[in-house]
C-alpha cells in the first residue's frame, strides 16, 4: 500500500536565516542575506587585487552582482519550485528577475565604455550563468557542484579584477580558484542542510559509541554543525573582504 508523503513541519524554516513567512519578511528571505554578502565579498576581493582600485568601478561591480545574484538569481530560484516557501506573487518574482538582469547588464554596458572590450565576455557569460543555473538549462550541466563553484565563486573574483584593470593576471586566477573551493565547500554543507530543512519530515536515529553508550540523532543535531560552519564561513569571507577594502582604500 502506498503511503502518503509527509511534509516538513510547518514551523521548520526553509533556511537558518529565513524569516517568518509573509509581508516584507519574504523579501528578506528571498535575498539570502548571508550568501549574497558572501558572494559580493568575492567581488571586493577580486577588485582589491588590482594595482590601483577605482572606487566607482568597484561600487558599480558590486551593484551589478547584487542585481544579478541577490535579486535575479534568487527570484528565478524561488520561481522554480518555491524552495523558500515565500508568498511573493510569481509576477513579482518575474519582475524582480527581469529588473535585476537588466540592471546588471546596463551596468556592464557602461563598464565596457570605461574598461574596454575585455569586459564583454563577462557581460555575456554572467546573465547566461544566472538563467542556465537556476532553470537547469543545457541538461543541467551548470546546475551542479562545479557549476556553482565557478559561477558564484570564481566568476565574481575574475569579473571584479577585469573591471578594475581591463585584463587578467596570475593573482586573480589563483584567488578565483580559492573562491571556487570555498563555494564548493559552501555547497557541500548547504545541500544536506537544505535536504533536512526542506524535504525531511522527520529524522530518527542514534550514534552507538564504542563503550556501548548512545547519542540520539535528530534533525537539529544534524543541522547544527552544517549551519554553524556556513555561518562562520560567510562571516569569515565578508570580514576578509572588508579588511582588504579598508587596507587598500584608506
Amino acid at each position: 500500500m502506498d503511503e502518503t508523503p509527509l511534509d516538513p513541519p510547518a514551523n521548520q524554516r526553509a533556511a537558518y536565516y529565513a524569516a517568518r513567512p509573509g509581508g516584507w519578511r519574504d523579501w528578506w528571505t528571498l535575498l539570502h542575506p548571508p550568501y549574497t554578502a558572501w558572494h559580493l565579498a568575492y567581488v571586493v576581493i577580486g577588485a582589491c587585487l588590482a594595482p590601483v582600485i577605482n572606487t566607482t568601478r568597484l561600487i558599480a561591480t558590486l551593484l551589478a552582482f547584487f542585481f544579478a545574484v541577490g535579486l535575479a538569481a534568487h527570484a528565478l530560484d524561488e520561481l522554480h519550485g518555491r524552495p523558500l516557501r515565500t508568498r511573493i506573487p510569481s509576477v513579482a518574482l518575474v519582475v524582480v528577475a527581469g529588473v535585476g538582469l537588466a540592471g546588471s547588464i546596463a551596468l556592464g554596458v557602461v563598464g565596457i565604455a570605461q574598461v574596454g572590450w575585455a569586459l564583454v565576455p563577462f557581460l555575456v557569460v554572467g546573465p547566461i550563468l544566472v538563467v542556465a543555473y537556476n532553470f537547469e538549462l543545457f541538461g543541467g550541466v551548470i546546475h551542479n557542484d562545479v557549476g556553482f563553484a565557478a559561477s558564484w565563486g570564481a566568476f565574481p573574483v575574475l569579473t571584479a579584477y577585469v573591471a578594475q584593470t581591463g585584463r587578467l593576471a596570475v593573482a586573480p586566477l589563483i584567488a578565483a580558484v580559492g573562491a571556487a573551493a570555498l563555494s564548493a565547500a559552501q555547497r557541500a554543507l548547504s545541500t544536506p542542510a537544505r535536504l533536512l530543512r526542506r524535504q525531511s519530515a522527520d529524522v530518527v536515529g542514534a550514534i552507538t559509541l564504542i563503550d556501548g553508550g548512545t547519542i540520539p540523532v535528530d534533525r537539529a543535531a544534524l543541522l547544527a554543525p552544517l549551519e554553524q560552519a556556513l555561518r562562520a564561513m560567510s562571516w569569515a569571507v565578508v570580514l576578509l573582504a572588508a579588511a582588504l577594502a579598508i587596507d587598500r582604500l584608506h
